[in-house]
């Protein structure tokens, strides 16, 4: 199995609900995204994927993301929009991507704060 990583960032703000006071206020975060996708055969290159079209993948959703108020997107629906969702939301758009089994995402990490990140695991 062959796993590969890919980074990228985007900037936005959000309220939290039912969570801690202080993150209940409009408030915004330089978020980064980790993305994992994972697949058993190289292609003839000897290469899983190139990481160009990986990145041009994850880059697109990142510009559904950048600079909005996330609260009011409606493709995250009426849920928390909290770095779990996030990080679900991310990894549900980036599998739509690959067609066929070869190629799956396997996590992606979303990153708040230095410090502080959520994982969603594909099952």
């Amino acid at each position: 199995m062959f796993e590969l990583k890919i980074i990228d960032h985007f900037a936005a703000a959000h309220q939290l609900r039912m969570v801690a006071e202080k993150c209940e206020n409009l408030h915004g975060h330089n978020w980064k995204v980790e993305a994992y996708v994972a697949g058993k055969q190289l292609n003839k290159a000897g290469v899983l994927l190139d990481f160009g079209e990986l990145k041009e993948y994850l880059s697109q959703i990142m510009n559904t993301l950048d600079h909005k108020f996330l609260n009011e997107l409606k493709f995250l629906g009426d849920g928390n929009p909290s770095s779990e969702n996030l990080a679900r939301y991310i990894a549900t758009e980036l599998q739509k991507c690959f067609k066929g089994d070869k190629i799956h995402v396997t996590r992606v990490a979303v990153w708040e704060s230095e410090n502080a990140c959520a994982t969603y695991i594909v099952e």
